[in-house]
């Protein structure tokens, strides 16, 4: 399944809740689109963002930036109010999604977040994809995967990238979360983590 089509809250969900996790550095209009799929299984979605504490971060051979600072330029309180701000502005009522930090690399801590046996929507590009999959799998919370189309894909990297170069980007992140990341960049600080990312590996 390349690109779900499915609407929040059309249909009857087919399980109580369904987790989506990523970096979203940004977040952006892939992101939004899995998203609102997840709403279509569910009765309710939780958002798990990777890389909440930057002291934490693991390097990996699959996605070997994902840890550097190049590739994180927002904090988790950015990230949750990106993803929030783009629900909401989507017409996702506030009660069908909730949001946490999630310790991708901390297996055993994920039990503490969410109940056993959670579906795990996945969208694979890359090794990096293949290898969540296979970390879901093994401790107990069966992955949906979606296979991505690379003709369709949306890169945070190249949004990154585009934002550190004063090129458009706007375009691929979504209302509510293009208007609050237009007001941050206004924001010396934060200008300048975009504009330190310079080149690295494409990610989602």
């Amino acid at each position: 399944m390349n690109a779900p089509q499915h609407a929040a809250g059309r249909g009857a969900p087919d399980c109580a809740v369904v987790c989506l996790t990523g970096r979203f550095q940004p977040f952006h209009r892939d992101h939004l689109e899995l998203a609102l799929h997840g709403l279509s299984l569910a009765a309710r979605l939780v958002v798990g963002i990777t890389n909440p504490d930057p002291a934490r971060r693991v390097a990996h051979p699959a996605s070997a930036h994902r840890h550097l600072d190049a590739a994180n330029p927002l904090g988790f309180a950015q990230r949750s109010a990106l993803v929030d701000a783009a629900l909401r502005a989507a017409g996702v009522a506030a009660d069908r999604y909730s949001i946490l930090p999630f310790p991708l690399d901390e297996p055993a801590r994920w039990t503490q977040l969410l109940p056993p046996g959670t579906p795990q929507l996945v969208r694979v590009f890359s090794d990096w994809e293949r290898e969540k999959v296979r970390r879901f799998a093994a401790a107990g919370f069966p992955p949906r995967v979606l296979e991505g189309d690379p003709a369709r894909r949306v890169a945070a990297t190249e949004i990154r990238r585009r934002i550190g170069a004063g090129e458009p980007w706007e375009h691929e992140v979504p209302a509510g979360a293009r208007e609050l990341l237009v007001g941050w960049l206004h924001d010396p600080a934060t200008a300048a983590a975009f504009a330190a990312g310079g080149t690295v590996r494409r990610d989602a």
